[in-house]
């Protein structure tokens, strides 16, 4: 029987310069966000481009790996996996899905 895995691949221009943490436990944290675009004809027939922005997040080496490699306007490949998580405690119940990145590939 086959696997069913949780894995992404995105190829995009980072947004910013990446954010690194370093917590008292020594753990390192990264976070930058991503731009992907698509481009796709609509019904006239007239070209159209469309942007999504995703939110990464990479831990200990590649966090680190991260920081000294890639920098606001970088073209990079990430592949990691989807997580969903709770913010906050209030009535309105909102998540937050980020990519959790396990690899980077930088393009430019």
């Amino acid at each position: 029987m086959n696997s069913i895995s949780n894995y992404v691949q995105l190829i995009g221009n980072l947004g910013r310069d990446v954010e690194v943490q370093t917590f008292d436990n020594g753990t390192t944290r990264a976070r930058v966000s991503i731009a992907t675009k698509e481009v796709f004809r609509d019904k006239s027939g007239e070209k159209r481009v469309t942007t999504q922005w995703h939110d990464l997040v990479a831990w200990g080496k590649v966090a680190e790996m991260m920081q000294v490699f890639l920098k606001k306007g970088s073209s990079v490949v990430v592949q990691g996996k989807l997580h969903h998580h709770l913010l906050g405690e209030t009535e309105v119940i909102r998540y937050r899905t980020e990519v959790v990145v396990n690899e980077f590939r930088l393009m430019n």
